[in-house]
């Protein structure tokens, strides 16, 4: 009997664990944590959609490239080493 109780507490346990792991944010960038940047970003979308507000942007105007760590691709681009010096006389390499 106390074994049926404790596989019924454990599997309470990891209904519990499983409901609440499923249960995610289902509001604007549901995988970021809470935090600045997440708040910074839902705040500005909101300003620049809403319908005449001073800092409303109209659709066809709206672009925007995010990388997966909510950068915008511009901000790090990466300088290769080829572009940013020029080849050597003569195609050596310097």
């Amino acid at each position: 009997m106390r074994l049926i109780r404790t596989l019924a507490v454990l599997a309470l346990a990891c209904a519990a664990a499983f409901a609440t792991a499923v249960a995610q944010d289902t509001g604007p960038l549901p995988s970021w944590n809470d935090g600045p940047a997440r708040k910074s970003i839902v705040e500005f979308v909101a300003k620049v959609t809403k319908d005449g507000a001073p800092d409303f942007v109209p659709v066809p105007e709206r672009i925007a490239v995010f990388d997966n760590d909510g950068t915008l691709w511009a901000e790090h681009l990466p300088v290769r080493e080829e572009v940013s010096r020029p080849a050597a006389p003569g195609g050596a390499d310097g």
